[in-house]
């Protein structure tokens, strides 16, 4: 047919998976052997297959050469190939024996469709004659209208026009500009289909914003002309420009659906009412719905008959709450019947935790509705956190929340934002302004507020940032900022005035080692006498007495003296008691040393010294110094005290030992069917991450059989996943993706997914299961893992897809002949090899070894099974603490 394109190569395979590649290659069981197909990693690129040495090597079509490498240009692949099929080229081998299409009868016809991309276009690329280096840089035009091709012709014409024209003294290229102008044609079409899609989703996101988007597209798209290369510019920055503004607008709209955010219109409790009084002893359950906007309190109960009966008490008419001491989770109201008369109604909640969110949700309506100008409560979190000199994680929800180990806040309370919010940290690289970002960031995605920054301090890499909310910010008067060297450590202080009344805050980092209490005694004396904080004219006062609230944190470093066995013994049975006995710093403040008449909350959460990073149950009390092997005990470390003038009200209602869930891995082994033996990484996806993930590459590697390559990896090798909620609940429904790519192409081998819920708890759990990829059974992945969750996150909802459920007969089974189950997942309890095949299993299952023969290629060897690989520990840590 005429003007119909050439029929490509024999030795061109479209569409050829890299797996269905290497096969073709494996029965042609020559050195030399070669073929081209489309690269799976580089979209419209072409990758060359080549067999040599009992091995594949990939040669990768790119769009750029290394820099410092002279490029060979072709304009045909064929020309390209008629080069590698001469000797001392660079390649693995010479290119001897092409592979070809099985079926060339069958080879589809490419002058026709749309959307089809011609196999063989002529072209200028650049090459490299190294092995594994970039061949050519494809196009995914035609001839006639490629931007090389018209690039060309301009060169060998028209250029030499431009030229004369600009000699002459002509300002401009006009044949440039034509050429540039063709060049671009395509590219308008495609802005305008992407500039209508976004159009759409403006509306959905950003709908105040729509109509000046709308008007904006139809101007760009009636523009034209001699202008039309600015035309096309200006599209682009639009484009651009709304691209980042709907991002924007989703990531908000995302953040507030993932993240749950509870918005105190109306929280309901369960309690009964204390019947103590009356003989009978019998009690009535009332449930308690606190509307916080409406200012509200509707205490109903259960009547018989499924009726119910209630009561509804504004906020002016609830008088007081009234707290029990000998039964935790009791709590008074008072309430105002008539004119100088009162009512006591005793409830009797589910926890204290449940009654101390009741009181604080109270608290925040009768807030929002009092009559008073002046707020006279306000509520302040402070958190420290030794951050060991690495960046702060995308996700620190734990640590904002006081979400972790100790005594936290009940989840309907966790949400409540407060006033002010002071952030203390240590070794802490990241810049100022880039962290103040950060953590203002971060609390407007959790409590949808912009808070103000009023203060910030830096020593080397100890920090303090203060940030309050827009609505207290004329109420603050900063006084001082200041800081004190402590040698290699240091302090670092701020103080203000609320509405007359004074707050400082000292965030310390001291020195470390177990044997030098003395001289971390030393170090508070110093700050305490010589930090400039506070008014001036109280100079001679230490600063302990300038404040009406004294709040000081940091890393104090005071350790545990007790033998390191000891220690580890009593936090795996979780008794704190004897190790709070031998810490360095209560002893030394029962002997009036430091912290004299500061007030500490009680500690119920382990040491948080030293943690293996992602981890909260591991500790790595051991480091290597140039003097020698030296032993770091667990202790608790970071610390947060106070100290308040008489007669003051303050309340702490959560100190905590900032915890987040984490997927951990102990080691990964991957059977993958390819003879190419370069190296590999896994790639990490899942909706519950903030973003994909990599591991190194691996770190072992063998073969029992030419067409196939074992390769595994050690906790070393593989990164610990934080996932963005620490909630058992939302992580018993995620899923983790895994793909298994090369180094040299970045090409998949096998992908799989993995469900969380089997691997949740603190042992590790085995899991084992196949590889595919574009629909081909491409191996096996077996490996061990577990998913952290917090102790206090632990709590799951009655779920209906399990209400009922199947009781399996093991004595006998269904009569009939059934196909033996395919899982997704094949989880190991015990100890038996995974990779060893069952009688049971049906042939060609990812653990049937059986299976991995290719068709047509002797088996050279069957034998799979391998003891699973030793387990390393990353040498890194990071520990924080949280007091609201």
């Amino acid at each position: 047919m005429a003007g119909a394109s050439p029929a490509p190569p024999l030795w061109y395979h479209r569409d050829l998976s890299r797996a269905a590649a290497e096969e073709l290659l494996a029965r042609a069981a020559r050195d030399g052997s070669f073929l081209v197909r489309d690269s799976e990693s580089v979209s419209g690129a072409y990758a060359l297959c080549v067999s040599g040495y009992l091995t594949v090597c990939v040669y990768v079509c790119v769009f750029q050469t290394s820099q410092g490498v002279q490029p060979k240009r072709f304009k045909t692949l064929p020309e390209l190939i008629q080069l590698y099929l001469q000797p001392s080229q660079g390649l693995v081998t010479t290119l001897l024996f092409p592979v070809e299409r099985e079926e060339t009868t069958e080879d589809r016809d490419y002058s026709d469709g749309e959307d089809e991309k011609p196999p063989l276009p002529p072209r200028t690329a650049s090459t490299s004659s190294s092995a594994g280096s970039a061949l050519i840089s494809p196009d995914t035009v035609t001839a006639s209208n490629g931007l090389s091709t018209i690039s060309h012709e301009y060169l060998k014409g028209n250029y030499a026009l431009d030229l004369e024209a600009v000699k002459q003294g002509a300002n401009s290229l006009p044949h440039l500009n034509k050429t540039l102008e063709a060049s671009c044609k395509r590219l308008h079409g495609e802005v305008d289909k992407v500039l209508c899609g976004l159009e759409i989703l403006s509306k959905v996101f950003d709908q105040q914003s729509a109509s000046m988007v709308s008007r904006m597209i139809q101007q760009t798209m009636s523009q034209g002309g001699d202008q039309e290369l600015e035309h096309l510019v200006t599209k682009l920055a639009i484009l651009k420009d709304l691209l980042s503004s709907i991002e924007k607008k989703v990531n908000t709209h995302a953040a507030k659906y993932i993240r749950r955010i509870i918005r105190f219109n109306t929280c309901y409790f369960r309690a009964e009412e204390s019947l103590a009084k009356q003989t009978c002893g019998k009690s009535q359950k009332y449930s308690l719905s606190v509307d916080v906007e409406g200012g509200k309190l509707v205490v109903m109960k259960k009547m018989k008959d499924a009726q119910e009966d209630w009561n509804t008490f504004t906020h002016d008419k609830i008088r007081q709450l009234i707290k029990s001491q000998r039964v935790q989770n009791k709590l008074g109201i008072v309430f105002e019947k008539e004119k100088d008369k009162s009512q006591r109604k005793d409830f009797i909640f589910a926890s204290a935790k449940k009654r101390e969110a009741f009181c604080q949700l109270l608290q925040l309506m009768k807030n929002k509705h009092s009559n008073q100008d002046e707020p006279d409560m306000i509520s302040i979190f402070i958190g420290t956190w030794n951050m060991g000199s690495v960046p702060a994680p995308k996700s620190m929800g734990s640590w904002i929340l006081s979400r972790g180990l100790g005594k936290t806040l009940d989840e309907m309370a966790v949400t409540i934002p407060h006033d002010i919010y002071v952030f203390g940290t240590q070794e802490n690289s990241v810049c100022d302004k880039e962290w103040v970002e950060t953590l203002r960031c971060a609390l407007k995605d959790y409590t949808e507020i912009d808070y103000k920054p009023i203060a910030v301090q830096t020593l080397w890499n100890i920090k303090i940032v203060g940030l309050v909310k827009a609505e207290h910010e004329h109420r603050i008067i900063v006084l001082f900022i200041c800081y004190r060297f402590l040698g290699n450590k240091g302090a670092v202080g701020v103080s203000f005035m609320f509405n007359g009344t004074s707050f400082g805050f000292v965030n310390c980092h001291l020195t470390s080692g177990n044997e030098k209490i003395h001289r971390r005694n030393q170090n508070y004396l110093d700050i305490l006498r010589q930090l400039s904080l506070g008014d001036k004219q109280l100079n001679s006062f230490d600063i302990s007495l300038r404040f009406t609230h004294l709040f000081w944190f940091g890393d104090l470093n005071y350790r545990l003296d007790m033998d390191i066995q000891e220690i580890l013994n009593y936090i795996n049975r979780k008794e704190f008691e004897p190790l709070l006995k031998v810490d360095q710093l209560n002893l030394e403040r029962e002997k009036n040393k430091v912290f004299l008449r500061f007030v500490e909350e009680e500690i119920t959460y382990p040491p948080t010294y030293r943690y293996e990073r992602g981890s909260r149950d591991t500790y790595v009390w051991q480091k290597q110094k140039a003097t020698g092997m030296r032993t770091n005990v667990p202790s608790w470390c970071d610390r947060i005290l106070w100290k308040s003038y008489p007669e003051t009200h303050i309340v702490c209602n959560s100190y905590v030992n900032f915890e987040q869930a984490y997927i951990e891995f102990e080691n990964i082994e991957a059977i993958v069917k390819t003879a190419s033996r370069t190296k590999f990484f896994i790639e990490f996806y899942s909706t519950c991450l903030e973003e994909f993930k990599k591991s190194y590459e691996n770190d072992t590697q063998s073969s029992d059989n030419v067409n196939f390559l074992r390769v595994g990896w050690t906790s070393k090798q593989l990164t610990t996943l934080k996932p963005i909620l620490s909630d058992i609940e939302y992580l018993q429904d995620q899923h983790l993706l895994l793909t298994v790519k090369s180094l040299d192409g970045y090409e998949s081998y096998g992908e799989c997914v993995l469900a969380l819920k089997s691997m949740i708890g603190s042992t590790t759990q085995q899991f084992h299961t196949y590889l595919s990829h574009r629909g081909e059974e491409t191996g096996n992945i077996r490996g061990s893992m577990r998913v952290r969750v917090p102790s206090e996150r632990m709590g799951t909802r009655e779920r209906l897809y399990e209400w009922i459920s199947v009781d399996k007969d093991e004595t006998g089974g269904p009569k009939g002949r059934t196909l033996p189950p395919r899982a997704g997942h094949d989880y190991v309890k015990g100890k038996k090899d995974p990779f060893e095949g069952d009688a049971t299993t049906c042939k060609n299952s990812f653990n049937n070894p059986a299976y991995y023969i290719l068709e047509g290629v002797p088996n050279q060897s069957a034998a799979l099974a391998s003891d699973m690989l030793p387990t390393l520990l990353p040498s890194m840590f990071t520990r924080t603490r949280n007091l609201t």
